[in-house]
């Protein structure tokens, strides 16, 4: 509803799963077991991501819908203005997890696959989606256009070519 689409939260969600490798690849590089602790920090690591992607499609949209931009400008528009308040975020959670990635303290070997698992996750899904996002976002746009031209029955618009 807040999007008025069902494209937006599909390139939403379309940012978790490189969370989820990163995850499960910085587990196997620790050779430590997925468990309980590992999956509440995949939980954890899902409504990050999913923040990070939030704050780009949001930004975006009101540039279109606002400063009426082409979706291309919109979301270079996005990724430049909110490149290091996502860094900003992601950093703080990364570094905040480290602690728990060293294995000290009594406990520590049960907090241990948390602290892999957000740190893994988050260094994966930030490498790919600041470069994934823009371009999921602009195939959906393309693919939403092509559908309304489809539905409609009509040309493509103007200034937009014809697939």
């Amino acid at each position: 509803m807040l999007y008025e689409s069902f494209v937006h939260p599909v390139t939403i969600l379309s940012t978790l799963p490189s969370a989820g490798v990163g995850a499960v690849m910085a587990l196997i590089l620790f050779n430590t077991e997925f468990s309980v602790i590992a999956l509440i920090g995949v939980i954890l690591l899902i409504g990050i991501v999913k923040k990070n992607a939030i704050m780009m499609i949001d930004f975006a949209l009101d540039a279109e819908r606002t400063r009426h931009l082409p979706t291309r400008d919109a979301i270079y528009q996005a990724c430049v203005l909110r490149f290091r308040p996502i860094m900003m975020t992601t950093m703080a959670a990364m570094l905040g997890a480290v602690p728990l990635t060293v294995n000290v303290g009594e406990g520590g070997e049960l907090r241990q696959p948390l602290g892999i698992v957000i740190v893994g996750g988050l260094l994966m899904s930030q490498v790919l989606t600041l470069y994934t996002t823009p371009v999921i976002y602009l195939y959906f746009d393309r693919f939403r256009l092509w559908c309304q031209r489809l539905w409609r029955g009509g040309p493509a618009p103007s200034g937009q070519p014809a697939e």
